[in-house]
């Protein structure tokens, strides 16, 4: 019986997830059938992590209905998804470290013989798990010193000892080499002929083509759609990713460009990223642009001086600069808005206008006493400028919603009136009227002079926002679009590492 023709081993009927008040997943419906490796697309921020995590028992679904082998199931917790048949093996592998193997592929369900654990027979069957799957791994080894490929076939092997119906594969490749790659392509293909259903999520379109049968393609949350891959090409599954029009969602107020303020050149890390060269003007929108891995973050954490052993030259208003520690950056001039607003960016347990100041607090003092009054009067200042929503400068930040977090974040480090802001991931995770607040004064930013360079994994962001988009793949830049030039297909297809010309 063909492939399209097997009855679906699970199957995802409306299913929707909201998180503060934003729809993660809406109305999604996915078939999965046994023996077919599925590819699950989508840019960051499409909801397959969501997805997934619905999947494997982690998040409950608000609405809609999953079904396993034609029966309406629901888990409450990862163990019930795993004791259902579905399993996923993550980039990040999470195993007990100190185990071995063969004990972490049994950790919880180990053999009991005599009122004790047989180890001879998990050591048995697991050497009998991975002579199935054709890998030579001891099985006593513990796992802190296996590979990234290693740990992966661990998981691939727990999921087999458990008779896994769906194994869910989320970028697995991403620290593999090539060799590593096509072993795990030939256990991909056995899991197939064993009837398993593989989801195989990854950026890499060659990998897509190489390992799957049939694609889902999701876009903000909603299945967009789904089709063989034999049926469609590269740039055809681009656009189902990308299919949006960006300009009028995001409106750029038009700023005068000087000249060149920030220059960096072969800007290097020995495992981050590698010969990374760009100009940031006066008065400019810079974009940075990337997938899952691409290394956008870690050069910008770099210009801050987060990153020790970083190589390469910059400069800053034509004078050599390479800041070794974020004080030394703020000095400079440097700027930098951090991703995890929550953990990196503020102090929830402190009020707003303390927030504010802190990166300043040796311009206005260090003690309370005498200023207060000056500390409010700047805080009030961004606090306006941003269109902060709280009932006092005072309340603490924990209880503002995240897009106003964010806004605290944003306002703390303008108050160090940099040159040059780096504002990585602005807007994720806040609502829609708040990334308007937020995108609105990014352009009075770069109106008045200062530099920004926006880090988004949201498309349409960065292409609305930004003067030139950088587009970084496999932590070096892979190409640079002029405004105009930009088009969703032509941006994507470069950081999937493709060659694909602008339209």
């Amino acid at each position: 019986m063909p492939a399209t023709q097997t009855p679906p081993v699970l199957q995802l009927t409306g299913i929707s997830k909201r998180f503060n008040g934003i729809h993660a997943l809406n109305g999604v419906n996915i078939t999965i059938r046994a023996g077919e490796c599925m590819a699950l697309i989508g840019e960051n921020g499409a909801g397959k992590s969501t997805l997934v995590k619905t999947l494997t028992g982690i998040y409950r679904p608000d609405a809609g209905t999953l079904s396993l082998d034609g029966k309406p199931v629901c888990f409450a917790s990862p163990q019930e998804a795993m004791a259902a048949g579905i399993t996923a093996v993550h980039q990040e592998t999470v195993m007990f470290d100190e185990l071995s193997v063969a004990e972490n592929i049994y950790v919880g369900r180990q053999p009991v013989r005599a009122g004790r654990i047989d180890w001879a027979q998990i050591e048995r069957e697991a050497e009998a798990l991975f002579a199935r799957l054709e890998v030579a791994l001891p099985v006593k080894a513990r796992v802190k010193d296996l590979s990234v490929a290693q740990r992966h076939f661990v998981e691939i092997a727990r999921a087999l000892a458990q008779d896994a119906r769906v194994v869910i594969m989320d970028e697995p490749t991403a620290a593999l080499s090539q060799r590593e790659i096509r072993e795990l392509y030939r256990i991909i293909d056995q899991l197939k002929a064993a009837g398993t259903a593989v989801i195989f999520i990854s950026h890499k379109f060659d990998e897509i083509f190489e390992v799957a049968d049939c694609y889902t393609v999701l876009r903000d949350g909603q299945f967009v759609a789904e089709g063989r891959l034999a049926d469609i090409t590269e740039q055809e599954l681009v656009a189902l990713m990308v299919g949006r029009a960006v300009h009028q969602a995001y409106p750029k107020a038009e700023a005068e460009i000087g000249e060149p303020l920030l220059v960096v050149q072969n800007l290097s890390h020995p495992t981050e990223f590698d010969d990374v060269s760009f100009t940031l003007r006066r008065g400019e929108i810079l974009g940075f642009y990337g997938l899952v891995g691409a290394g956008r973050s870690e050069v910008m954490q770099a210009l801050f001086g987060l990153t020790p052993g970083v190589s390469g030259c910059v400069t800053l208003d034509g004078r050599p600069v390479m800041a070794r520690s974020p004080s030394e950056a703020i000095g400079l001039g440097i700027a930098y808005v951090p991703e995890d607003r929550q953990h990196h960016g503020a102090h929830l347990t402190m009020p707003i206008q303390h927030n504010i100041t802190l990166p300043i607090l040796s311009r206005i003092g260090f003690f309370l006493r005498g200023r207060g009054k000056q500390e409010a009067t700047i805080a009030r200042h961004f606090a306006e400028q941003l269109e902060l929503k709280a009932s006092h400068l005072t309340q603490h930040v924990a209880e503002l919603s995240g897009g106003n977090q964010q806004k605290v974040v944003l306002g703390k480090w303008l108050a160090t009136d940099p040159k040059v802001i780096i504002l990585d991931e602005p807007t994720k995770g806040i609502d829609i009227g708040s990334k308007a607040a937020v995108h609105r004064f990014i352009s009075q930013l770069v109106a008045r002079g200062l530099s920004v360079i926006l880090v988004s994994s949201e498309l349409p962001e960065v292409l609305g926002m930004a003067d030139r988009i950088v587009v970084m793949h496999h932590g070096r830049v892979q190409r640079e679009f002029l405004r105009l030039d930009a088009t969703p297909e032509a941006v994507v297809a470069a950081a999937s590492g493709l060659t694909m010309e602008a339209a």
